[in-house]
């Protein structure tokens, strides 16, 4: 019996996620310059992923 394709492990997913996880959004406004430490991590400007 297969396993349905929903259910295999994320080292399988090959599509680019658009939606980023808080850490990762952290991560890239660092990159960009735009976070520094002390900042709050709430309410985060919207990002999109590099492509």
């Amino acid at each position: 019996m297969s396993q349905h394709r929903s259910l295999k492990g994320a080292s399988t997913i090959a599509t680019k996620r658009n939606v980023l996880k808080r850490f990762e959004r952290v991560e890239l406004l660092k990159k960009r310059g735009m976070f520094r430490p002390g900042d709050k991590v709430v309410g985060l400007p919207k990002t999109k992923p590099e492509a």
